[in-house]
């Protein structure tokens, strides 16, 4: 059996505006007006003494804290993994947490995850270990029903948010084969649902300011919710997955004031095409985005997709919050500007529409009103003549920050390049385009000449600062390899593409 879905008292008729409810060890928590930066983290180990769950880097990389979230989208329950580290405690209203203690079996007994370590030697000093048995848990309940063991790439995916300095990681590999062979252990998802629909509220939370707090914390549950409280506080900060505010607090020890939750807006969620374009909620999780845009683009961004941070900061960032922070060294950026893409702004005003690449204005400046929000990305769907790539640049595979990211995007006529569209990041203050490199492709035939016009042309276009990932020099030489690379894939006699990006792409 899998951990006890009973609750041990009943649910009270009337849910407080200042209490969060969340379902944790067969039991639902209420908290009465909690910390509003609290971490999930702290409130295990300080409040609970539920010590399994450790702290390792306090942001959001090694993994140490994994944890295993349940929550309803619609009618359909989601079991994701994220890093309790940077979690806010009242994000957790209306969810369930579930963390290495809850995998004790009624007989106590190990579960099979755990078995499997425990027979390959999957663990040394132990400190990682409770992080990955979580990882390798969410992974064993996403396969429910699965006769084979995971792939290799699964592995990869499902662990790539997880550090082990000891193992060297065969061990770890091999107790996730092993996983799946040992007798099974079902999980009742259906009781769960049921538990977590009993926990929706119908009002905001709302958790006012007082003396002895750093803010208050809003969790508007509609997009209009969401737009009166924004005008009634345009300071106020707005929290999505917490992958990147989370740091101010454990980090920079920043006081946030009054936050405000985007995580409860069902609306702010939603991917669907729309008019040519995907459009994508900026509530929608960087997993589930990505994964909407493979589909559509599974050669191209297929990679990226995979090497976009880890999965347990997918699951929990948003594609909206990674557009709005602006980050120059962020991933998402250049692709999207290659394709065009454009962004929802709401406000009080209503909704207005702007290109991306127009949304910033400089480093950490963007064109965003005082009670303006992004609501959602809106990405061009594949067209006839289009060839595109995005690459990434970074020292290590998985969960690395890129020293260079680039994206190429050529309209075709025929053999002719009707438009260019050429973005970067990690080569200015902001992801931004190409335009002397762009002037030196279109109205010409893509052939070898052409391309080496338009990396001489880079140089004029940016002037990349040297740091601890990259210095300026091999940002532009690296920038221009990727235009070589870009042409030798794309040009009319280039090979069929490998198939390996593909695999990800489809599981």
């Amino acid at each position: 059996m899998g951990p006890v879905l009973t609750c041990n008292h009943p649910f009270s008729p009337v849910t407080m505006s200042n209490t969060i409810r969340f379902y944790h060890r067969g039991a639902v928590q209420s908290i009465e007006h909690p910390a509003p930066t609290q971490t999930v983290l702290q409130y295990l180990r300080e409040d609970l003494h539920c010590t399994g769950t450790k702290e390792g880097c306090a942001e959001g990389d090694c993994g140490a804290c994994t944890v295993v979230i349940g929550e309803l989208q619609g009618e359909e329950l989601q079991l994701r993994s994220v890093n309790a580290c940077i979690q806010f405690l009242p994000t957790l209203d209306g969810k369930a947490l579930f963390t290495v203690e809850d995998l004790k079996q009624a007989d106590g007994g190990l579960h099979p995850v755990q078995q499997a370590m425990v027979e390959c030697h999957g663990s040394q000093c132990g400190f990682c270990t409770p992080g990955f048995v979580m990882s390798l848990w969410q992974l064993y309940l996403s396969r429910e029903g699965e006769r084979s063991p995971p792939q290799r790439k699964e592995i990869d995916n499902a662990l790539s948010g997880n550090l082990c300095r000891c193992t060297g990681y065969r061990p770890i590999i091999d107790a996730a084969r092993r996983m799946g062979e040992l007798p099974g252990v079902s999980f009742d998802r259906a009781a769960l649902a049921a538990q977590l629909r009993a926990l929706r509220r119908d009002d905001m939370l709302d958790i006012p300011d007082s003396p002895n707090r750093q803010g208050g914390f809003k969790a508007p549950r509609s997009v209009d919710e969401l737009v009166a409280a924004k005008q009634a506080d345009p300071k106020a900060c707005l929290l999505a997955g917490s992958t990147d505010v989370g740091l101010w607090v454990t980090k920079q020890m920043r006081e946030l004031g009054n936050v405000i939750y985007l995580g409860q807006v069902d609306e702010l969620r939603r991917i669907e095409e729309r008019d040519g374009m995907l459009e994508i909620g900026a509530g929608a999780s960087l997993e589930d985005a990505y994964r909407a845009l493979a589909s559509h683009y599974p050669r191209e961004l297929g990679e990226l997709w995979q090497r976009f941070a880890s999965l347990p900061i997918r699951h929990a960032g948003t594609l909206g919050g990674n557009v709005a922070n602006g980050s120059p060294i962020g991933d998402s950026m250049p692709f999207l500007i290659a394709l065009g893409a454009e962004v929802a702004l709401r406000g009080g005003a209503g909704q207005r529409i702007l290109a991306l690449e127009n949304f910033y204005l400089g480093y950490q400046k963007k064109d965003l009103g005082p009670d303006e929000f992004v609501e959602a990305v809106r990405v061009p769907l594949p067209k006839a003549g289009l060839r595109f790539r995005t690459y990434k640049l970074s020292k290590r595979f998985d969960q690395d920050i890129s020293a260079v990211c680039a994206a190429f995007a050529l309209t075709m006529d025929g053999d002719v390049i009707r438009q260019a569209r050429v973005a970067f990041g990690g080569m200015a203050a902001t992801p931004c385009r190409a335009a002397q490199a762009e002037a030196a492709l279109s109205g010409k035939p893509w052939n070898e000449a052409t391309m080496e016009a338009a990396c001489a042309a880079l140089a004029q276009d940016y002037a990349p600062l040297s740091d601890m990932r990259a210095s300026s020099d091999y940002r532009m030489k690296a920038a221009q390899n990727l235009l070589r690379r870009f042409w030798l894939e794309t040009r009319d006699d280039a090979p069929l593409p490998p198939t390996a990006v593909n695999a990800f792409a489809n599981a």
